[in-house]
């Protein structure tokens, strides 16, 4: 199936994670990458960008007017649907007219350079009413987010379409707030979801339904992934896309998704996302993940990004953490209780002869996406000093020193594991290490 003939309607990405935003150049290579997969929309709303959040009411100007107006050229040349957002919700009075007007103006500042496609993003604020003036006129938070959002889109020029971030953006689909905000709207609004949680491990056709049927639409799926801001930042999501149902356009607009700040790494996760929504019913993650490799490191480097990316795998969407090295390590625990402890540290040397050969190629083989290694680069050497720790615990096992030699030696592998704050190898090398050391003291009383 193209991308044409796709079921959603709305196959995109956001650039909407917290932390650096995206370069100007790389916003408009991104434009052409999602372009090339067959994606269609572009939402612009970076959360450390000053003048979509903190300075919300400051319009354009300048060299800042320049790039965004590029960035709306680009967009258009590649036929993607430019979607500007705005988040005012923490400083924004609803009750004020003259809030509402610069909400208006700074829409009209966009418009001008071609914008017909705007956000207005309440995530991430206090859930009460924050405003003196506000509790006198609204009942509760909701009710002035109806207010806002009614007269907002009644100011847009006809034509010009309107997508809503709720404060409450995750659960169910039928909470109080979601529910009557959707059923007190234009029913051409678009609300972003993301599903169960913030970051949803699954995301299920009939919560789909239940939200479509309490908001009286269909949701517009802000997917977390492969993003990994705030307490995921120790995490680099390059694994592919799943958990989504195959039948999730019945009562879905589509999905966009939000990216890490990490540009390059984020378009491995990107290219199988385009995939899933070009035909969600024949997707199959394996398939796609190693296509997106290629793609992005380069079919000369992508066997030993592949051995590297595995031990990577941690994140809201994968219950695997490293799947190889934790039955590799799970082998060479169970043959060591079995008594084989020389085969059992042969094996372990071949399998991490394997790892340390992979991470070498990145680290030292002059890899043709240099940006990519920069981004990874600290994964990378926690990689490669994993391996090099599965190294040694083959050689203490294959000379029969792990009782004599090994305790100190594992010890400090197991601090200069922990020194590094990149999750790699899931707990699998530390638990290993953890439970030999247990067992080295036993033996040695």
């Amino acid at each position: 199936m193209t991308a044409s003939k796709s079921p959603f309607a709305v196959r995109g990405i956001i650039e909407g994670h917290y932390g650096k935003p995206w370069s100007h150049d790389q916003r408009l290579d991104i434009v052409s990458f999602i372009a090339d997969r067959g994606m269609n929309t572009f939402v612009y709303s970076p959360k450390d960008d000053p003048l979509v959040r903190r300075d919300w009411r400051v319009a354009y100007s300048g060299a800042a007017l320049e790039r965004l107006a590029e960035l709306v050229d680009a967009c258009a040349g590649r036929h993607i649907r430019f979607i500007y957002c705005l988040s005012p919700g923490l400083s924004i009075e609803y009750s004020n007219p003259s809030d509402l007007d610069s909400l208006s103006a700074k829409f009209d500042s966009v418009a001008s350079i071609g914008v017909t496609d705007f956000g207005l993003l309440l995530d991430d604020i206090p859930p009460q009413l924050q405003h003196e003036a506000d509790r006198v006129q609204y009942v509760d938070l909701v009710d002035a987010h109806i207010d806002l959002v009614s007269r907002l889109y009644d100011s847009l020029p006809a034509g010009d379409s309107l997508v809503v971030c709720p404060t409450v953006y995750c659960g169910y689909g039928d909470e109080e707030y979601v529910t009557r905000l959707g059923r007190a709207i234009d029913p051409r609004i678009d609300l972003f979801w993301t599903g169960r949680a913030i970051c949803s491990a699954t995301i299920d056709l009939a919560d789909a339904a239940t939200f479509a049927r309490s908001t009286s639409r269909p949701a517009t799926y802000w997917d977390n992934y492969p993003v990994n801001d705030v307490a995921m930042t120790h995490e680099l999501h390059v694994g592919p896309y799943q958990g989504r149902d195959r039948h999730l356009f019945r009562f879905a607009t589509g999905v966009i998704a939000n990216g890490m700040e990490l540009f390059e790494s984020s378009k491995i996760a990107f290219a199988t996302i385009a995939d899933y929504l070009a035909d969600p019913q024949s997707y199959d993650p394996q398939e796609s993940w190693v296509r997106a490799i290629d793609l992005v490191v380069g079919e000369a480097d992508s066997s030993a990004f592949t051995l590297f990316a595995d031990n990577v795998r941690t994140s809201c969407l994968s219950e695997e953490e490293a799947p190889m090295v934790s039955a590799a390590l799970a082998r060479f625990a169970f043959r060591l209780q079995q008594g084989e402890a020389v085969a059992a540290g042969e094996e372990l040397r071949e399998f991490a002869e394997r790892l340390s050969g992979a991470a070498r190629h990145l680290l030292e083989g002059g890899v043709r996406n240099r940006a990519l290694l920069a981004e990874a680069r600290p994964w990378v050497e926690k990689f490669s000093l994993g391996a090099d720790i599965m190294l040694d615990l083959a050689s203490l096992a294959v000379e029969g020193t792990l009782a004599s030699l090994g305790r100190e030696r594992m010890e400090a592998s197991l601090a200069r594991l922990r020194e590094l704050r990149p999750s790699v190898f899931g707990a699998a090398l530390e638990m290993t290490l953890t439970d030999l050391l247990a067992t080295v003291k036993e033996d040695t009383r």
